[in-house]
């Protein structure tokens, strides 16, 4: 029995592919088939795998169908949290979606799951990413001051989101915490955000990110352990699909 998790999936069954680094880097050549084989492999039907966003490139549910379906023919039990790129899923109508996948999936949003004595708890999450200008030295030289605001708003809900969530688990009794985000908690001119805050209000053990791809970005954010946080990334790309083991 273990917990895993990995992020950006990117399926694309019933929806036209878009990204660049999809089309031409080779670690996403034949990802879906390459993931279906190392879980398959490495996954116990009562394992726990999380997946941390950006699941399908579908629009809706009529484009997700097959993807979602993948997801659920993977062993184990399967939690999905929200990413920047599901369109599908409406923040709003999760308890739907709950309601449609029933001991299939799980969707996570404003609650929590949970894992032996810890409480899982998820938002996307959000992080000021520009557009900011630098010169060839790194020196800042532009910065978008109307983007950073709607940025600033963005944040401000997510951390909303995210408090529910571990409200939601404090008040059923859990008091170990694994927090799931999609975007990573920091941007890259940023030392620390509400998001590393609120893990060390909270005394979270695991702060794990998705969402950073290709090799220029996977160092963006917080790795390793922090104030007695351990940060992780698990973009797809990036653990070359191979799911991270969180816990025994």
């Amino acid at each position: 029995m273990g917990l895993y998790a990995i992020g950006d999936l990117h399926l694309h069954y019933q929806s036209p592919l878009k990204s660049k680094r999809q089309l031409t880097e080779k670690v996403w050549k034949n990802h879906e088939e390459k993931f279906r084989s190392i879980c398959a492999r490495k996954l116990a039907p009562d394992d726990t795998l999380v997946l941390v966003g950006d699941h399908s490139w579908g629009r809706n549910m009529s484009e997700c169908e097959d993807d979602l379906r993948y997801i659920e023919e993977l062993p184990g039990r399967k939690i999905l949290t929200r990413g920047n790129h599901d369109m599908f899923w409406d923040a709003g109508k999760t308890e739907q979606l709950n309601e449609l996948f029933a001991g299939r999936l799980r969707f996570l949003q404003n609650s929590y799951d949970s894992y032996r004595d810890y409480a899982l708890v998820a938002t996307k999450g959000h992080c000021f990413e520009g557009p900011f200008y630098l010169d060839a030295r790194g020196r800042i030289i532009g910065w978008d001051e109307e983007a950073e605001e709607k940025s600033k708003k963005l944040v401000e809900r997510e951390l909303q989101r995210l408090r529910l969530s571990f409200e939601a688990a404090r008040a059923a009794g859990y008091r170990k915490y694994i927090v799931f985000l999609h975007y990573p908690p920091t941007s890259i001119l940023e030392e620390g955000s509400g998001f590393t805050e609120m893990a060390e209000d909270y005394g979270a053990e695991q702060l794990i990110y998705a969402h950073c791809h290709g090799e220029r970005r996977f160092h963006d954010s917080i790795e390793g352990e922090r104030n007695g946080v351990l940060y992780r990334l698990v973009s797809g790309d990036y653990l070359k699909w191979q799911p991270v083991k969180l816990l025994d």
